[in-house]
């Protein structure tokens, strides 16, 4: 059974005013890329505690999440005014089936995020094992705004080592950007721009899709993948989607 130890904050960066990245060491048991681990703090006599994906990989420290400072909300408010030396409280164990492990043969992995949904695909492309499990990689982040495009710096190292097998597609919404997609993901995969962009074709013989984030995209996603003949992924019952709802 999990319990609650202390965690105590390393380094912080604000990507944007809302976006943060919060570094942190915890005596946490050993874990896997991809991973959520619940985070939480004392407020007003009660313990408020969320999951985030923890963005470093197993053999690396600090531990780090990304999140993303919800407007009236009741925890992230407090996560993000937290300065180092500060301490907060964690599990002592990690969860979550968003890694590798879980994913069946495919020569394609299909990686789609929205917002901080990102985090748990950034702790995968850390790992060796991702590129040496498929052949072909696929990542999708889509924000709302172009300052939002977060970890830019390690994703462009990821090119230039990966330059044959790693695809990126950034996605913005609300600003007409070069070198990205404007508009939603689900509208790029009924229009054929998402295809297009990566030059791979998205179905069921070749692809595993991971999505991560707000309901809607996985939602409307999910059931556009399905009209290709896509199924979700359970262990029982090998498929291929996998999904991590974040609000």
């Amino acid at each position: 059974m999990a319990a609650w130890i202390k965690a105590q904050v390393i380094d912080k960066h604000h990507w944007t005013p809302r976006l943060v990245s919060l570094q942190f060491e915890a005596d946490i048991s050993p874990f896997k890329a991809g991973q959520f681990l619940r985070c939480g703090m004392d407020i007003d006599d009660e313990r408020v505690a969320r999951p985030y994906s923890l963005i470093n990989t197993p053999n690396t420290q600090p531990h780090e999440i990304y999140f993303n400072i919800v407007e009236g909300g009741i925890l992230t408010p407090h996560l993000a005014l937290l300065k180092t030396g500060d301490e907060f409280w964690v599990y002592d164990s990690c969860n979550g089936f968003m890694v590798l492990e879980e994913l069946p043969p495919a020569p394609e992995l299909w990686m789609i995020a929205t917002g901080t949904g990102v985090g748990p695909f950034i702790a995968l492309l850390k790992t060796d094992e991702l590129w040496q499990q498929f052949a072909q990689v696929v990542l999708i982040q889509a924000v709302s705004t172009a300052n939002e495009l977060s970890y830019s710096e390690f994703i462009n190292e990821t090119l230039l080592h990966h330059p044959k097998a790693f695809h990126y597609v950034p996605f913005v919404s609300r600003e007409i950007i070069p070198g990205t997609i404007h508009g939603r993901i689900p509208d790029a995969i009924s229009n054929g721009a998402l295809e297009s962009t990566t030059g791979l074709n998205l179905s069921a013989a070749l692809s595993h899709v991971m999505l991560c984030g707000n309901t809607g995209m996985i939602t409307d996603t999910s059931r556009l993948l399905e009209q290709r003949g896509m199924t979700r992924h359970r262990r029982r019952e090998p498929g291929h989607i996998t999904i991590e709802k974040y609000y």
